[in-house]
């Protein structure tokens, strides 16, 4: 494998599309003003300028409007819809926007997902291996929880509202029969690297 070096003079690149270089439908998918409303399933309804609403069908890929049902073009409608989950303004299907518990930026999750929701930045899950940022020493996520960080006395010089994560220490999982848990913020903690986990690390 030969990797790339990136280079000084790399060329600055905008990353929306310069309409004017686009195909009709494409170019008018990005420019119209449309809102998208997440339905039932794959569904969305699709309102134009004109105030007219498809119901676009993205995994099926079709289009109320006469361009994708009687044309059989991919319409600026099903376009649209694309753009926008892409852009994270909507949600996929099976999923709902959602504001991360941790860090507040925009995710996704399932509808029946349990709370905290978190993004996969702040994500952890039980059994994830991680470390104490303070100690080093390595743990076994049991469970992320609601519960601020400031009702524990023992989280002082910590956000507030940093979330609750409850872990055993690596050590005790592996060879005690009731290991005991313990309560550290969310930001204290960080996902153990895979080669740790592969070369058995230290502790």
């Amino acid at each position: 494998m030969t990797l790339i070096e990136p280079t000084a003079d790399r060329q600055s690149t905008a990353l929306a599309p310069d309409p004017r270089s686009l195909p009709d439908r494409a170019a008018r998918s990005w420019t119209e003003r449309m809102a998208v409303r997440p339905r039932a399933g794959s569904t969305y309804a699709v309102t134009t300028e004109s105030d007219s609403t498809y119901l676009v069908d993205i995994a099926q890929h079709t289009c109320s409007c006469p361009d994708n049902r009687i044309r059989g073009e991919r319409c600026k409608h099903l376009r649209r819809v694309a753009i926008e989950i892409t852009a994270r303004r909507v949600a996929p299907p099976g999923k709902e926007r959602a504001v991360c518990d941790a860090c507040g930026t925009v995710t996704f999750a399932a509808a029946d997902a349990r709370t905290p929701h978190l993004c996969s930045h702040c994500r952890l899950e039980a059994g994830d291996i991680v470390r104490d940022r303070e100690t080093d020493d390595r743990l076994v996520v049991t469970a992320v929880t609601d519960t601020s960080a400031a009702d524990y006395d023992t989280n002082d010089g910590y956000p507030a509202d940093d979330l609750v994560v409850l872990a055993t220490y690596l050590s005790d999982a592996v060879s005690a029969t009731e290991p005991r848990e313990y309560a550290f913020p969310l930001s204290r903690l960080h996902p153990a690297e895979d080669a740790e986990l592969v070369d058995g690390g230290s502790q």
